[in-house]
């Protein structure tokens, strides 16, 4: 399976951005997908992650209540929605793939996740 991210871009603070991620190959709907971000000079860090029914979800706590994960099994696609954007969310975003099957508990570690994304460069200007 190959990941796609897009929708990055410059931003002002209190903005939106909404970023997708389409899955090409494998089967998508059995993946559990997550969000990371790492901002220059910092280690990657977890965002959000969404079960493979889309009804579970859960947020890092500094995103939560600001943006929102989803996803669209029949386009093979994950989404996530930052509203409110703050200086402090400027960084890489990198959509990530868990293949360990419809079992595999929700991680907010990297290493559970296999298969990334190149990433998509989203700044906020204060």
């Amino acid at each position: 399976v190959q990941l796609q991210a897009s929708g990055g871009g410059l931003v002002q603070a209190g903005g939106s951005l909404r970023l997708s991620c389409v899955a090409s190959g494998g089967t998508f709907n059995n993946y559990n997908m997550a969000w990371f971000r790492q901002a220059p000079g910092k280690e990657r860090e977890f965002v959000a992650t969404i079960r493979y029914t889309g009804i579970n979800t859960y947020y890092a706590s500094s995103v939560k209540g600001r943006f929102t994960i989803s996803r669209d099994n029949a386009k093979n696609t994950v989404y996530l929605q930052m509203n409110s954007l703050k200086p402090e969310d400027t960084a890489v975003y990198y959509c990530a793939a868990d293949r360990r099957g419809p079992r595999a508990i929700s991680s907010v570690i990297s290493t559970s996740y296999d298969v990334w994304g190149q990433g998509t460069l989203v700044t906020v200007s204060s």
